[in-house]
Order: structure tokens, then sequence, then C-alpha cells
């Protein structure tokens, strides 16, 4: 492992996060996804132009080079003239903007009291105008992290690109559901100081992004890019995270990378799903961004931001859950994250400790996908309620209870007369009997035999201490 600290290790951060609101420019739904036919299909070629400087961006010219043909697949339900680029952007989506603005505000950044909204030149074929619009909406944030704070000196509010379906030497086909839907695209000084320092800020970010409760959730909905350097090399970005997990290692790679390679020069490079990265493109610069002449400017009024209510943070709401029910860290987030009224079960549930409801809830799900290679879809609120009922009446043991639910994930159904507990008196009279006759096993090999035939309907530990207490007289 290389010491960061020595190679002047230097990383930023950028969160792309689409919003669940209409499109930012039109009226049309976020409408993501799509696989039938489309009903559109029309072609462009792009050019590079100048930037508000004068110059052309070498990104853009490094595209155009390519001379390829765009293809652009379109929808009725989710596309418009303005998608088409064919009509002008409407007013921008008012929901969005105040969905950007409580983020900025839940960052600690200073909201830009006028938004000029900008047109960032992207001439790949991902916006069919050959730019993308995006606004500076609110500057100098934070974010505390375990490691100290983040600085955040950029929020931006802009435009998803298309979707890119296929490619070949001479053409790209991209999809237009996603064009247009509302990005929050967050930026972070480099003051992250190692893989898993990123990987920790990347989380604590989409913390505060999923507690507004206005953001789309799934893959594909939120991106990170990374901006990495370390000493006597130049920043590199590496774009396509999906998956947080993915970072560090992706990191670790590009570092050994830059310290291995002779060429020195910036440029974006694309994450393969090895970790490894490839070139894509020269990095682009600042000239690249000129104004939107058809969006007039945005006042943003002190009695608007006002007006914005800020949600508790999901990681205080999880640790209210986990200090009142004396829970673990990782169950008390995930009832935060799937919005479930842990005290309404507590209270309804008094002869269940609330760290077995936590386990029933959060954990059996994902034991009956990995231990049963199940899809859990058709399991349902009632199903918990009515394993959780009966455990709560002493009608069936808490070893059963993946059993019922494995079941209903297949079928959809549940059935608790298969498992109904079987009495103490009754177990201990079998156990005495097998145990009579079978006097040369052992007690694992008693155990064995028990558990095999009234498997779900006992539990072991009861079983144990039976069988310990049989063999002793």
């Amino acid at each position: 492992m290389p010491d960061y600290n020595q190679l002047n290790f230097k990383l930023g951060l950028e969160i792309h996060q689409q919003l669940e609101t209409n499109k930012l420019f039109c009226k049309c739904p976020s409408i993501t996804n799509k696989k039938e036919k489309p009903d559109f299909i029309f072609r462009r070629k792009l050019r590079a132009t100048s930037g508000e400087q004068g110059i052309k961006d070498i990104a853009a010219l490094y595209e155009q080079e390519k001379n390829k043909l765009f293809i652009y697949e379109a929808y009725k339900d989710c596309n418009c003239l303005v998608e088409f680029d064919e009509e002008p952007p409407h007013q921008i989506n008012q929901h969005a903007l105040l969905t950007a603005l409580e983020i900025a505000l839940l960052l600690k950044a200073e909201i830009i009291n006028e938004i000029q909204v900008m047109r960032k030149i992207v001439i790949d074929g991902s916006n069919v105008s050959g730019f993308q619009r995006t606004a500076l909406i609110a500057v100098n944030g934070q974010l505390e992290t375990s490691r100290g704070i983040v600085r955040i000196p950029t929020i931006c509010l802009e435009e998803e690109a298309a979707k890119k379906i296929q490619e070949d030497e001479h053409s790209i086909t991209y999809r237009l559901d996603r064009l247009g839907i509302p990005l929050v695209e967050i930026a972070t000084s480099p003051d992250i100081r190692n893989p898993e320092h990123a990987k920790e800020t990347a989380s604590l970010l989409g913390m505060i992004l999923r507690s507004t409760e206005k953001v789309k959730r799934g893959l594909g909905t939120i991106r990170q890019d990374i901006n990495l350097s370390i000493h006597n090399y130049p920043r590199v970005e590496l774009k396509g995270f999906q998956d947080l997990k993915s970072i560090p290692k992706t990191i670790e790679k590009e570092v050994a990378r830059q310290l291995n390679s002779p060429p020195k020069q910036k440029e974006v490079r694309r994450i393969n799903p090895d970790f490894t990265s490839t070139f894509l493109r020269p990095m682009p610069s600042a000239s690249r961004m000129y104004p939107e002449t058809d969006i007039p400017t945005i006042e943003i009024p002190q009695s608007l931001l006002s007006k914005i209510k800020l949600p508790e943070l999901i990681a205080e709401a999880a640790i209210n859950i986990e200090e009142q029910y004396n829970l673990l860290p990782k169950l008390s987030q995930e009832i935060i994250k799937q919005k479930l009224n842990f005290e309404d079960y507590v209270n309804k549930y008094k002869n269940i400790p609330p760290e077995v409801i936590a386990a029933i809830l959060i954990e059996t799900p994902k034991e009956i996908k990995s231990r049963f290679n199940l899809k859990t879809e058709k399991l349902k609120p009632a199903h918990f309620n009515a394993v959780l009922e009966a455990l709560n009446n002493n009608k069936i043991n808490k070893e059963s209870i993946i059993e019922i639910l494995s079941e209903a994930a297949k079928s959809g159904d549940i059935h608790l007369e298969k498992y109904k507990a079987i009495p103490l008196s009754e177990l201990e009279k079998e156990i005495i009997q097998l145990a009579n006759k079978n006097q040369h096993l052992s007690i694992n090999a008693l155990m064995g035999m028990i558990m095999q035939k009234y498997r779900g309907k006992i539990e072991g530990k009861k079983v144990a201490e039976i069988i310990n207490k049989v063999k002793k007289q």
C-alpha cells in the first residue's frame, strides 16, 4: 500500500444525482430505461463552436475529428421538440431548482442570488444540441467526514445526457428518454486523503441526497467522477463509477498506473470492469462555456430560501433509532433507508426484542437471496406482519422464519401451519425416548436427528438444553 502523503496525493469527487421530477427545461416526464421500439429516429452531425473566450475547446475538437454520425431514438411519452433541439428551452423546472437549493443548504453552501444558465459545449453526441445546459447555484459548501472537512466549491443544476446504446466505426446511437432529466452536480475540493476517504465522502454525499427524498434511486441514477493527481503527474479525471465499493480499488490501480507510466498528460479516462482505466479524451477547459441566451437570469430572493424546510438527515435519524433500541448501526441505517416505521413494529410485537424484529425485517430478505438465490419482490409487509404476529404469540419459532418467508418469496403465499411450534413437554419426551434407544450416540448426533425431524418447528438452543439435561440424568 503506497504512502499517499508522500505521493502528494490529491483527489476530488464530482457527484451527479438525478432528481425525481419532470425534465429540466420542458414538461416531459422523466422516464428512463425505455426498451420498446422508438417512435422517432433522426440523425445529426455536430461541430465544435467557440466558447465565451472565443476559443474552441480541445476536448470538443478531439470529438469533432472523429467525424461520427449520431443516431437518436426518441419517444412520444418522454421527449418533445426541446430534446430534439427544434424548440427553445422552457422556463426552468421550479421543483428541480428548489430541490437543488435544498441540497445546497444541507451542504452549508452559499446560494448564488442571481443564477445564469450556461451552455457547456459537448459534441460527443450525448446532447443533441451540441451543448449541455448547466447553472451554478451555490458555492463554498462543506462536508464533515471522519478525516476532516471536505470543501465543496461548487454545486450546479444541469441536464442529464442521452444514453449511448451502441457504437461502431462510423456512428453512435443514443436513446433520448434520459436526456434533459435534472441533475445536481456536487464538486469537492481535492481534500480527500486516500481511497477509503474517497469512498466515505461519496457515501456521505449520497446519504444527504437521499435524505431529501427527492432524488431518483436505482442503477444509473447517481454517478461519481474522480479528479486525481499525484506528485509530478498532472490531474486525471476518471469517469464511470456506479458502485461505491469500486472506488478504492480503482483509485489504487490508477495511482499504480501513473507511477509506472512515462506519458504525463491531463486527460479523461474511462473506468473498465476490472477497475483499470483507458483513455477517453483530452481534459476539457473553461473555454467550452458560454451563456445560454434563451433563458433569462433567475433571481433567488431570501424569501424563497426561507420557505425551504430542511429534512432530518438519514444518519441522524439512524443514530436515534440505534440508541433508542440498541440496534447495530447497519440495521438502523437500513430501517431509515427503507422508510420503515420501526416504532410501530416494536409497540405491536412487544414479546419480540427490537433487535430480532430489525433482523427479520432487514437481514432475512438478504439471507434468502444469498442462501437460496431467490428474488424477494413477492415479499410484502403482510408476510412480515404474519410471521411477527405468530412469533409474538409463540406459535412459531424464530428458526422457522427464513423457511416461511423463503416459501413466500417463491409463491407469494404464506403457510404458518406447517411450522407450528412443538410444545416443550412433547419435545422433551421425544428426546428422552431417542436418547434411551441410542445411548451410544453423541450429543451432536442426537441434536442432528432432532433438528432434522423438527426442522423449523423448534429452537436449536432449547434442543441443546434438553439433550444436555437428559444426558446428565
